[in-house]
């Protein structure tokens, strides 16, 4: 067979398969590649055995090559050795948009050029475009399914050497896609979660790397409402997992995560979904990835969205001269979480963005040691 034009990136899901089949459709010369991103740490609940059978039997429907690469030494110390660091400090990363970045738009598309490809192919859900010399990234065009969220640190040479088949369907057209060409994937549950803890308990997994370091939970005025395992297996915003009982003068109401002082190794907590004291109007972030190369201006209106989902929310950026932004919000955010992604839109268009660095958050800045970052305003 001749050398493929592109390779598929199978990861054994419907997304995937359908990204080859349609490829296969077009009349391109494909081929299927395989990345192992995580050893099995000997759990059982490592899916990545079954994933590559389900995409081995694509492949061979299909008719395409099928290739092989393990890239869980790259994954380590491109993602999740920056994972537990961020952890540790009571941040809360996002290894997904980290995984995109440094695996599959690098040593994947590395191996694909080895193997003599021009492009490579995935089965995000996003588009590319080219406008006035330009490489853009869309939004897909199922708003309920978007990636492009967690391929804002792509840039132009990525962007040039990839497609998106599946970026104009939604999820449903798919699956009627893959059903009707028989793909045996068209009925597989879509993955969830990060992609290394699968469907096991996080804390219990978190724990193996970061030892307990139980401490007490605290009201925003300091009352001790109960004990924590570690401050680092929460994220504001969070209600799940605090096990905190009836407290006497306290209503029966649900408690939620409002902030963190790692230093100290107390959780806060408030009774109130939307309380004031993570509320934030104003973030600063970490240097930021722009898809052009450079941001369209020095100051901009636009949309933003802190966390995967969320919907559009107007904002005017700033850009500092150290590469980092100032974003004010037209009003106030609930839980913008330092470490997680910062994803600045343009309409359909994905601007690029950062992560976050800090926040107005009452309680934030109470508790954060060395000077606001705000206290120097972006001139």
């Amino acid at each position: 067979m001749s050398t493929p034009r592109v390779i598929v990136g199978v990861s054994g899901g419907v997304d995937s398969s359908v990204a080859a089949w349609k490829l296969v459709q077009q009349g391109e010369a494909v081929a299927g590649l395989f990345m192992q991103n995580w050893a099995d740490d000997g759990s059982g609940d490592c899916r990545a055995e079954d994933d590559r059978r389900d995409a081995v039997a694509v492949c061979g429907l299909l008719g395409i090559p099928f290739h092989f690469r393990d890239f869980s030494s790259e994954y380590w110390q491109g993602v999740f050795a920056h994972f537990l660091a961020e952890y540790a400090a009571g941040r809360t990363p996002n290894p997904d948009v980290l995984c995109n970045r440094e695996v599959k738009f690098k040593h994947f598309l590395d191996a694909a050029r080895e193997l003599g490809a021009e492009r490579i192919a995935t089965g995000h859900y996003a588009r590319i475009a080219q406008r006035g010399g330009q490489w853009q990234l869309l939004r897909g065009a199922d708003r309920g399914k978007d990636q492009s969220y967690f391929l804002h640190q792509l840039g132009q040479n990525q962007l040039s050497a990839t497609l998106f088949p599946i970026g104009e369907l939604d999820k449903t057209d798919l699956r009627r896609i893959a059903r009707d060409a028989g793909l045996p994937t068209h009925a597989k549950k879509d993955s969830t979660g990060i992609c290394f803890i699968g469907e096991r308990d996080f804390r219990e997994f978190l724990g193996r790397y970061l030892p307990a370091r139980p401490g007490q939970i605290h009201d925003p005025q300091g009352a001790v409402i109960g004990e924590h395992p570690g401050v680092f297996y929460f994220t504001l915003g969070q209600r799940e997992g605090l096990n905190i009982g009836g407290v006497r003068g306290r209503p029966a109401a649900p408690w939620y995560v409002v902030g963190k002082d790692v230093a100290s190794n107390i959780l806060y907590v408030d009774q109130d979904r939307e309380s004031p004291w993570m509320q934030s109007t104003l973030l600063h972030t970490e240097t930021a990835h722009w898809i052009a190369g450079s941001p369209p201006a020095h100051r901009f209106e636009c949309t933003a969205q802190t966390r995967y989902r969320q919907p559009d929310e107007g904002c005017s950026v700033t850009v500092a001269d150290d590469g980092s932004v100032q974003v004010r919000f037209a009003r106030p955010q609930r839980a913008v979480t330092p470490g997680q992604s910062l994803v600045l839109y343009d309409g359909e268009v994905c601007l690029g963005g950062a992560v976050i660095a800090a926040t107005d958050a009452p309680l934030e800045q109470r508790l954060r040691p060395s000077p606001s970052p705000f206290e120097v305003s972006a001139a």
